[in-house]
This record gives structure tokens, C-alpha cells and sequence, in this order.
């Protein structure tokens, strides 16, 4: 890796979002540094790009590991976290301390390196219900689940950082993410991973609610470009929260069928009762997001899940598998 160059550190960087911002910070000319403890990312995500990295494993709930990840850094991309509404419910204090407990430690350690600016990833879940449509970053956040309170709790401490003067810090609120690279086997995968699997494999799709649950599904391209706008925007951008999204409101059943469109295959369902912890309805205001960060989304819905699809059959047909979901993947 060149010494001369400031470091940029991608935490959660084997996972499914965080890997796709590597390849991007690479291309760009950045010198780029992995943390991730691999409890669910997978360094075979980062097989193309292994020679040009520094990658170094280890857990963010560790100071020593922070302190180390930190070292000559200029940039901080937080990805890291552990994901699901459904696995926070069964394990609360798993969720809060991947979530908050390592993100305060990775703070303290960036404060004391001297890093410039701090990425953070965080989550729509952190609005649960709040009636208002589409959600604004000005609406009271009512988090329904652990993983929802941990998320908002991280964005929070970054953002209080932020306006103390002692890092720079954005939040960035994603919205139902997917893209190659994510899990659909997990017992936790996202609704679109697990229907593109279940199209594959010619099963039923499992629907939990009634279908016509609403969704903003945001392609990881749009994400990857927004953090890379947050990390350019100018430092009035420190200490806010945006949204990124693809500002598009989008039901299971509308979902189900886009893809048996995209797919070519006909794929039926069978509904199963609403998940504790899941919100009714949800789509993006991008308002904030495009004045302050400049971002729009370029890759639709209907693209994305070509793309996606796309690389699902190579790599069923290549016999390497899916890799393990993103130690980010956020509702």
C-alpha cells in the first residue's frame, strides 16, 4: 500500500455494502483499510481487490482494534453493524453492543487520531411508524425493534461528535438496500434476496404480512454514490442526518411482480403473519439528501434487480455460492 497517501478505513468493508464501497474508493485513487470481524462478512467479497487493500480483522467493540484501525486515517466509512430487525428482537444486547457500544469506541479512537470525517451508516428503521409519508428527516424518530434504537442511538452519538467539534460526522439513513453480495439464505435475509433465491430454486416466496406493505428498495450503486457525496460535501454538511433512498414507494405484491417480470419466471407466494418489529409503510423524502449531499439516485428499481438477478444465476451457475450478507445491510 503507498505510505504517502492518507488512509480512508471501510469498517464492515467484507459485507455486502461495504465490500461495493471498497471496489468504488479504489477506483477513485483512495488508499483504502478494512476492519471486520467476519461474524457475518466474508473476505471472498473482496477477492478482486485482496492485493490492493490493507485488511485487518478485528472487532470494533475492542479500543485496541479502533485505535489501530484509525491509525493515519483521514476518512472513516462506518458500515460495520450487525443487522435485522428479527435478530435484534431475539438477541437485544448483541444488537446494541455491535451497534452502539463499537460505534462510541470507534468515535473516541477517530477523536483522539484526529481523523477528518466520520460516514455513518444508519437506518430508516429509526422512523418505525410515523404516519407521515414520505419520511423526513425532520420527523420524530419511533423506532420499533432493538436493531431500530441501536441504529439511531450510533447516528446520534456521530452527529453529537459532530456538532462538539470533535469530528466531522454525516448520517446516512438507507432505505431497504440490495444488490449483488447479499445473503438470501440467511434466516434473516431481505425480502429481495429471498425472492430472487425463491424464483431460482422455483419455490413459493414467503410474504409475511399481506403484500401490500410498502417499500422504498434502493439499489447499493445509489448507496455506494451518496457516501461518496457525503465524504466531498462541504463541512456545513457535518452533523446532519440524510436519507438515501430510490424515493419510490413500493409494495411486496408490486415487488413480486417486477420480478417475476425481470426474471422471466413465475413465481407465486404464500403469506405468513406480520414480523414483530416491521413497519406498515416507507419511502424516502429526498429532498435533504439531494440539497445537501447533491444526491439522486441513477440506478431504478427495476435495473437494480436485472443486475442483481443477473449475478445471482453466475453464481449459482459458477458453483461459488452467495456470500455471507453485509455486517450493514439496514431496512
Amino acid at each position: 500500500m503507498p505510505g504517502s497517501r492518507a488512509v480512508t478505513l471501510v469498517t464492515g468493508g467484507a459485507g455486502f455494502i461495504g465490500s461495493h464501497l471498497v471496489e468504488r474508493l479504489l477506483e477513485s485513487g483512495h488508499s483504502v483499510r478494512v476492519v471486520d470481524n467476519l461474524s457475518t462478512g466474508n473476505t471472498e467479497n473482496l477477492a478482486a481487490v485482496a492485493g490492493e487493500i490493507d485488511f485487518l480483522p478485528g472487532d470494533l467493540r475492542e479500543a485496541a482494534v479502533c485505535r489501530q484501525a484509525v491509525r493515519d486515517v483521514e476518512l472513516v466509512f462506518h458500515v460495520a453493524a450487525l443487522p435485522s430487525v428479527p435478530r435484534s428482537l431475539d438477541d437485544p444486547w448483541g444488537s446494541h453492543d455491535a451497534n452502539v457500544n463499537a460505534t462510541l469506541r470507534l468515535l473516541i479512537a477517530c477523536t483522539e487520531a484526529g481523523v477528518r470525517r466520520i460516514i455513518y451508516s444508519s437506518s430508516s428503521s429509526a422512523y418505525g411508524d410515523a404516519p407521515v409519508l414520505p419520511k423526513v428527516e425532520s420527523a420524530e424518530p419511533l423506532p420499533r425493534s432493538p436493531y431500530a434504537a441501536a441504529k439511531l442511538a450510533g447516528e446520534l452519538y456521530v452527529l453529537a461528535f459532530a456538532r462538539a467539534g470533535s469530528v466531522e460526522g454525516v448520517a446516512l439513513r438507507y432505505f431497504n438496500v440490495f444488490g449483488p453480495r447479499q445473503d438470501p439464505h440467511s434466516a434473516y435475509a431481505a425480502a429481495i434476496p429471498a425472492f430472487l433465491s425463491a424464483a431460482y430454486e422455483g419455490r413459493p416466496a414467503v410474504v409475511f404480512g399481506d403484500g401490500r406493505q410498502t417499500r422504498d428498495f434502493t439499489y447499493v450503486a445509489n448507496v455506494v454514490d451518496a457516501n461518496l457525496l457525503a465524504a466531498q460535501a462541504p463541512p456545513r454538511a457535518s452533523g446532519t442526518v440524510t436519507n438515501v433512498g430510490a424515493g419510490e414507494q413500493t409494495s411486496l405484491l408490486e415487488l413480486l411482480d417486477l420480478i417475476r417480470d425481470v426474471t422471466g419466471r413465475d413465481l407465486v407466494h404464500t403469506c405468513r403473519p406480520a414480523r414483530v418489529g416491521d413497519v406498515r409503510d416507507s419511502v424516502a423524502s429526498l429532498e435533504r439528501a439531494g440539497r445537501v449531499l447533491g444526491y439522486r439516485p441513477t440506478v431504478s428499481l427495476r435495473e437494480g434487480l436485472h443486475r442483481t438477478w443477473e449475478w445471482f444465476v453466475d453464481t449459482q451457475r459458477s458453483g461459488a455460492g452467495v456470500q455471507t450478507a453485509s455486517l450493514a445491510a439496514p431496512a
